[in-house]
This record gives C-alpha cells, sequence and structure tokens, in this order.
C-alpha cells in the first residue's frame, strides 16, 4: 500500500473513532479521586491528576477536575494533599482471612498472595475465598504438601489430608509425628507429585511454592527436578531457601540458570542475614546474565516462624547466631528461656525471631530490584506486626523519615515490580500495579507526611496510619482511613492456564 494510501486511510480511521472516544470521555463515572498526586512507577507519571472510574476500570486521568463527570449516586474520594498510587501487591501473605484482610487494606494492600508455601489444594482454597473476601487472593501450588505424595508409607495418610471435606486438621492432628517425620524423607515418586503439581497450576495456581528449609529431606536432586518441571510448565517457582547461607542462594540460581525456570527468592533479608551483601550481588549478576530471578525483604529485624519447625532443629542457635532470649512466644509477647522454649516446642505454636541487623534491612530496601513483601502471619492478636504495618513502615520510615529511598522507587517496589513478576503467568497483572487508562482500578490513596506502622512486638496488632482511601476492582475498603463495612469485592487472581 502506497504511503499516501496509508495516511489517507490512518486519517479515516481516526475520524471513524473519534465519537467512540469522545463518548468514553463524556461517559458518567462512577468514582473519582480528586486533587491527588498520581504516581505511575511504569510511565513515570508524577503530577496532580484527577482519576475516573467506571466499574472496575480506570477510564480518565486528567488535568481538569472530573467531579462534574460524575454519575448520581458516583462515590468522590478526596486526594488533596495525598498520594493516588496503583493498590499495594503483597507477594507473600500467609494471612489469607477476612481478619487479616482488614489489616491488610489498612496498609494499603489490594491483593494479597500466598506464594511461598502455596496451597496444596488450589479449588478449594479458591472456594474458601470467593464471595468473602476484602481484598484480591491467590496462591501458588505447595511442593511441601504434594511431595507427601511420593513418599511411601505417607502417601495414604497424606491423600487423606489432602482431599478431608474439613480442612483436615483432625487427620493432621492423629498423624502429627508422621507428617513431621516426612519433612525428613525423600521423595520416592517423583511422578505422582509433579502430576499432582501440574493438576493444581491448571486448576489456578500460580506457579510452584517450594519452602524447603521446612523439609530437609528434599535432596538436591528433588529441588532440582522441581525447577525443570517448572520450566516445563512456564511457570514460576517461589522458594524459601534450605537454609541462612550463601550457599543455599547458591542451589536455587544454579538451578534457574540451568533450567531456565523463573525463580523469585523470598525475604532474602531473613533467608540471609549478615550474608545480604553477597546474596545480593549473587541475584545481581544472575539478573544481569539474563537469568529471570527476583527476591523481596520485609522491612523489620525480626522473623516469625512455627517452634516445631525444621529451623530449631539441633544446632540452631550456632546457626543463626541466636540465643533463647531472641525468641519471643507470640500468644504472650514474653522473651524464652532454655525451659520455656523447650516447652513450647513441644506443645507448638508461633514465634517471633529477633535476629538480623538493621543495617541490612536499609540495605535491602534500597536496592533497586528488591520488592517489599510482608510475609504476613494468620491473624492473631500478638502476631507480627508485619502482618497489618509492612507497606505503611516502608513509606513512613524508610522513604520520608530516613530518606533511604525515594517516594516513587518505594512505590514501583509495591506495585510495579510485583505485577511484573506475575504478569506472564497472570497476564491479568498487566493491568494492575498501575495508573493507567484501561488498568484495573486497584488504588491505594494514601498521606505521604502521615503514614506509618504503629503495629510493635508486644502489644495486639493495630491498624498502620495515614491511609486515605483503598479502592478494589472499583469499590472502596478503605474511606477516610475507615474500613468500608459488608463490601467483598476480592477476586481470585489465576494463572492463564485456568483459561486455556
Amino acid at each position: 500500500m502506497p504511503s499516501r494510501v496509508r495516511r489517507r486511510f490512518r486519517a479515516l480511521f481516526l475520524v471513524l473513532l473519534l465519537p467512540a472516544a469522545l463518548a468514553a470521555q463524556e461517559r458518567d463515572l462512577d468514582l473519582v479521586i480528586t486533587g491527588g498526586r498520581v504516581i505511575d512507577p511504569e510511565t513515570g507519571l508524577d503530577a496532580a491528576r484527577d482519576v475516573g472510574v467506571v466499574r472496575n476500570e480506570i477510564v480518565a486521568i486528567s488535568r481538569e477536575v472530573l467531579q462534574n463527570r460524575l454519575k448520581q449516586g458516583g462515590v468522590l474520594l478526596d486526594a488533596a494533599g495525598k498520594v493516588v498510587s496503583p493498590g499495594f501487591i503483597d507477594l507473600h501473605a500467609h494471612g489469607q482471612s477476612e481478619e487479616a484482610n482488614k489489616y491488610q487494606a489498612m496498609d494499603g494492600v489490594t491483593t494479597a498472595l500466598e506464594l511461598e508455601g502455596g496451597v496444596p489444594r488450589i479449588g478449594r482454597f479458591l472456594e474458601s475465598r470467593a464471595g468473602g473476601a476484602l481484598i484480591h487472593y491467590g496462591a501458588s501450588v505447595s511442593h511441601g504438601g504434594l511431595r507427601l505424595l511420593g513418599i511411601p508409607g505417607v502417601s495414604e495418610v497424606a491423600e487423606g489430608v489432602l482431599d478431608a471435606e474439613s480442612t483436615g486438621a483432625e487427620l493432621i492432628i492423629e498423624h502429627a509425628n508422621l507428617l513431621r517425620e516426612a519433612n525428613y524423607a525423600a521423595v520416592e515418586d517423583a511422578e505422582t507429585v509433579h502430576e499432582a503439581i501440574a493438576a493444581e497450576i491448571r486448576a489456578g495456581g500460580l506457579g510452584i511454592g517450594m519452602a524447603h528449609q521446612y523439609y530437609p529431606g528434599a535432596t538436591h536432586t528433588e529441588i532440582f527436578r522441581v525447577f525443570e518441571l517448572a520450566t516445563a510448565l512456564d511457570v514460576p517457582i517461589y522458594t524459601h531457601v534450605r537454609d541462612m547461607a550463601v550457599s543455599a542462594v547458591q542451589e536455587v540460581l544454579a538451578n534457574a540458570t540451568a533450567t531456565g525456570a523463573a525463580l523469585h527468592i523470598v525475604h532474602l533479608n531473613s533467608s540471609s542475614l549478615h550474608h545480604l551483601p553477597v546474596t545480593l550481588a549473587l541475584i545481581k549478576g544472575a539478573r544481569d546474565a539474563g537469568v529471570d530471578v527476583t527476591t523481596e525483604a520485609y522491612p523489620y529485624t525480626a522473623a516469625s516462624t512455627g517452634i516445631s519447625s525444621a529451623i530449631f532443629d539441633e544446632g540452631w542457635q550456632e546457626k543463626l547466631g541466636m540465643t533463647y532470649e531472641d525468641i519471643q512466644w507470640q500468644d504472650t509477647g514474653e522473651r524464652l528461656t532454655e525451659e520455656t522454649f523447650n516447652f513450647f516446642q513441644q506443645e507448638g505454636g508461633t514465634v517471633i525471631m529477633h535476629m538480623m541487623d538493621p543495617e541490612m534491612i536499609e540495605l535491602a530496601m534500597s536496592t533497586p530490584f528488591v520488592m517489599v513483601a510482608s510475609d504476613g502471619m494468620p491473624y492473631a492478636p500478638g502476631a507480627h506486626p508485619r502482618s497489618a504495618g509492612t507497606f505503611s513502615r516502608v513509606l513512613g520510615r524508610y522513604v520520608r523519615d530516613q530518606g533511604v529511598l525515594s517516594l516513587p522507587e518505594a512505590i514501583k517496589k509495591i506495585t510495579l515490580l510485583p505485577a511484573e513478576r506475575l504478569q506472564e503467568v497472570a497476564p491479568l497483572m498487566r493491568r494492575k500495579g498501575r495508573i493507567q487508562i484501561g488498568a484495573i482500578a486497584d488504588i491505594t490513596v494514601f498521606d505521604p507526611d502521615t503514614i506509618i506502622d504503629t503495629a510493635n512486638f508486644e502489644d495486639d496488632l493495630t491498624f498502620a496510619e495515614g491511609v486515605a482511601h483503598v479502592v478494589v476492582d472499583g469499590v472502596p475498603v478503605v474511606r477516610d482511613g475507615a474500613l468500608v463495612e459488608g463490601v467483598f469485592p476480592g477476586k481470585p487472581l489465576l494463572s492463564r492456564f485456568t483459561s486455556e
């Protein structure tokens, strides 16, 4: 086609398109956010704009005031003096309940995903959240849970636990010792395990969750074969590496390099401790060489886990450089002694581990490719404060108070980078983590001068401060700094394979 004809064709196309474009500009808006400083981490927009929403989609980002386009009964959110950001995306949230969602929403989170450990039965998980989620949800497939199917003497019990109509809690209690021992056993029937993982990916799993520090029986060969499986399925692996050592990060980087699997290393701060400068250098070198690897950190110097887990196997004090006094019992806030540690280890429960240096957290927060994720625990009154304040802490303490990173840099770490990590396996993420025309209306509005976490290690959880409005799928779930009652707009985030 001659260039002159092409130009005429384009002009005619634009003329035909103009009425539709004008109609889109003039249509009534369901929701308007007015007077705010809009920051879009992908385009670099950082300016005063009004944002207009129709149903669950951003349709207008305007220098002009959009209030006059708000339809009768529409929602007007005042953002004067505040930042309008994409909704915060948490890749690592063990709190998957309505109560946990309240604290997450008040921290600006619009999507909270269980990717580290994952869940063994995706369908059952999705069914349990349907219609009652304040924010968006989703999960990876649990390698740790499904590997039980490949261990002789355990597989039949495991099938009963995984397929129980309820949570399987009674079966877990009945066979607790057997299931705990299985963590130290090797898989012998890898084919059955891999088939089960593939089935759960087809059910919507967002990749493979592989927390193999919790099951030391997993050999290097077993883990390598899971990387091969991830490549064959074309899904990411989200891994809690096998030890708090440089070699553990080297293992998964080598596997990703050899197989081509996409890799996300969770909570690099607590997996690396004082080795963080080295592990960051390893990851940067791999990324520069073309390996698809990402990582995350949370902005606290304490970790949290089960007191009966393999992390506390014999020799833990020397390996971690910790004492009993560094361990805090979640339920009471008390620091432990040898006597109370041994008692609670038999009883089982959750502890908080004071184990990291502040300088390492600052390093993680200031490293451009490190995302922020909470590792938030299931809701409990005395749970780790990261369950309620991770993102507000980053924006308040590390951006405003300490200047460790800029506001746009921090927003990118908690919105765009997580969306980009997921958008290949879950294409809907291409429309999240952004304030752009056509993006899903997951939006957080916060006051950069007052936002801060309030939860601590001694008291019960408390809401973060400074988040003014949170919009999930076009619906306000936080308005004027308070939760909106009776709304559950959260939807599942599913792998692309569910529609293939």
